[in-house]
């Protein structure tokens, strides 16, 4: 596999993983004690650490783009091992 293609998967595996660690350790200004100010939806972040979310998307990323490249260089899991036909008979 090409390095270029590999930094493309880790791109696309990154942003997904971004958008799954956003919720993570996420706590409200009601939760957190703290004041609102007048207008803020009550679900608006108290401690919103986007260098944090970065940092657990890039090393989620790497490790299931590491995966992807194991996989593809060793044949572990195959699309024939997928075949979700093939478990209703």
């Amino acid at each position: 596999m090409q390095w270029t293609s590999i930094l493309a998967i880790y791109f696309l595996i990154w942003v997904l993983s971004a958008f799954v660690m956003l919720p993570w350790g996420i706590r409200t200004h009601e939760e957190l004690g703290m004041e609102k100010v007048p207008g803020q939806a009550d679900s608006a972040p108290g401690n919103f650490r986007p260098w944090r979310v970065i940092v657990r998307a890039s090393i989620l990323a790497a490790v299931l783009t590491g995966l992807f490249t194991l996989n593809y260089q060793y044949r572990w899991i195959g699309v024939s091992d997928l075949d979700v036909t093939r478990l209703a008979s």
